[in-house]
């Protein structure tokens, strides 16, 4: 999944800490919300919303109208603008690599919807079909129901869903900071290599002079 570049979304900025959008963002959010109802209903039906994740990502239609119908909860056939801002943060979050501090930090909001059946619970399968939106893969899925479903049940209560998200996120900034490290000591032996040359350079002079 990807944003189209030159897209409005393209252009809003999401703390990489916190995983919300700045004030100033959610009032540009707001406005174009509002460019988008265009029935005036405060609400965006099925068809505005395809047209408006069509314009702004790859997403194929049926993965979009399986995002819709997760986001309607209340099952009215349309969506008010709190989902279409949690909708817009998980794309932002997507889009700049985000998406383990991003469950973390709305662990609840993101069980919530992915919890279809509202039996406080999350099944395998369900969890499967909207991993595209948090990048993760079959294999990561299969693992996360491993390790973190101690009832055995295929399913992840919320204490077992949390703990997930805590353990992911602690992955995530373990491999940041090792990412970090290796990038400090490459820009370190670059720096050595280069006054080397200077050096080198320098006794050449000197050489030649003598």
């Amino acid at each position: 999944m990807k944003l189209k570049q030159g897209s409005f979304l393209w252009y809003l900025y999401l703390d990489k800490i916190y995983c919300l959008l700045s004030v100033r963002n959610v009032r540009a959010l707001m406005e174009y919300f509002h460019l988008l109802d265009v029935h005036h209903k405060n609400t965006l039906n099925d068809v505005v919303f395809f047209h408006f994740l069509n314009h702004v990502t790859n997403l194929t239609r049926p993965q979009i109208m399986m995002i819709f119908d997760m986001l309607d909860w209340n099952a009215m056939g349309e969506i008010g603008f709190d989902q279409f801002y949690m909708l817009v943060c998980i794309l932002l979050s997507h889009q700049n690599h985000l998406e383990q501090q991003f469950i973390y930090r709305h662990s609840r909001p993101v069980f919530e919807l992915l919890d279809l059946d509202g039996d406080l619970r999350i099944d395998l399968e369900n969890f499967q079909l909207y991993s595209f939106l948090f990048n993760i893969k079959k294999q990561e899925l299969n693992e996360i129901y491993q390790n973190f479903d101690f009832t055995g049940d295929h399913r992840l209560n919320y204490k077992e869903f949390k703990l997930f998200t805590i353990f992911n996120v602690d992955k995530y900034q373990k491999r940041q900071k090792a990412e970090k490290e290796k990038e400090e000591k490459f820009l370190l032996k670059s720096k050595v290599s280069q006054q080397s040359d200077v050096f080198t350079k320098k006794e050449h002079c000197l050489e030649k002079k003598i």
